[in-house]
């Protein structure tokens, strides 16, 4: 699955309510966050607590550029925890971690304004 990171798109076609439901977005905290040097661009290993019903999931992350490893360990994030895992070179990533595209196209992470409990779904 490619995900597009152009913000100059247009918006994507319509879906419906239940289409929505579908994504299974939720909030976790990150636990471990480690260097990814075999990635093919710049990226992270990262450890997700979601809470105790979804448990802790790994992720691989492009946001090289705006975070360090120390400062990740304990910031919140969003992410997708229903898609199927993808091999990412040596790396099961079993969540997509949210962000959205700064001015460069670089990523910038999707956390809550305030701290909340693991595994809360977006809505």
């Amino acid at each position: 699955m490619h995900v597009s990171h152009d913000s100059d798109a247009g918006a994507a076609p319509e879906i419906t309510f239940d289409d929505w439901l579908k994504v299974d977005v939720r909030v976790g905290t990150i636990v471990e966050a480690l260097p990814f040097p075999e990635a093919r661009k710049p990226a992270y290993k990262l450890m997700i607590d979601f809470g105790p019903a979804i448990g802790t999931r790994r992720s691989s992350a492009q946001i090289t550029e705006h975070y360090t490893l120390e400062e990740l360990v304990g910031r919140q994030v969003a992410a997708v925890v229903n898609f199927p895992p993808r091999q990412i070179g040596p790396v099961r990533s079993e969540v997509l971690t949210l962000g959205f595209p700064d001015e460069n196209g670089k990523v910038v992470l999707v956390s809550p304004s305030v701290p909340v409990p693991n595994g809360g779904r977006l809505f």
